[in-house]
C-alpha cells in the first residue's frame, strides 16, 4: 500500500516537473513582450491626448502639419506652404514633433 502511495506522489510530482518549464516560458514571455507592448501603447495614447493647437505631428500616412483644430476624434491640421488643412483622425497621429520640455533659460552676462 506504501509504495503506491509513493508511485501516486512522484506521479503528480512528475507532471508539474513537466509543466514548469512551460510556466517559465509564458512568464519570461509576458515580461519580455506583453507588458513592454502595452507600456508603448500607453506612452503613445498619452501623447494623442495631450496634442494642442500649434503643436507639428507626423501621421501614420506620413503626413506632417502643425494641429490647428482639436476636437475629441479628429484633428484639423495645417500642411504644406499653401497652407492647405486635413482632417485626420486622433488615432492616426503617429508622432508630435513638438518638444514639450522647457527650454534652458540664457546665461546671465555680468
Amino acid at each position: 500500500m506504501q509504495s503506491f502511495m509513493m508511485t501516486a506522489d512522484a506521479g503528480a510530482m512528475g507532471a508539474a516537473v513537466q509543466f514548469l518549464p512551460f510556466v517559465l516560458i509564458m512568464v519570461v514571455f509576458y515580461f519580455m513582450m506583453i507588458r513592454p507592448q502595452k507600456k508603448r501603447e500607453k506612452a503613445v495614447q498619452e501623447m494623442r491626448n495631450s496634442l494642442e493647437v500649434g503643436d507639428e505631428l507626423v501621421t501614420v500616412g506620413g503626413i506632417i502639419g502643425t494641429v490647428v483644430v482639436v476636437k475629441d476624434d479628429y484633428l484639423v491640421i495645417e500642411t504644406g506652404s499653401d497652407r492647405s488643412k486635413v482632417r485626420v483622425a486622433r488615432w492616426a497621429v503617429q508622432a508630435n514633433l513638438t518638444s514639450k520640455t522647457e527650454p534652458a533659460p540664457p546665461p546671465e552676462v555680468k
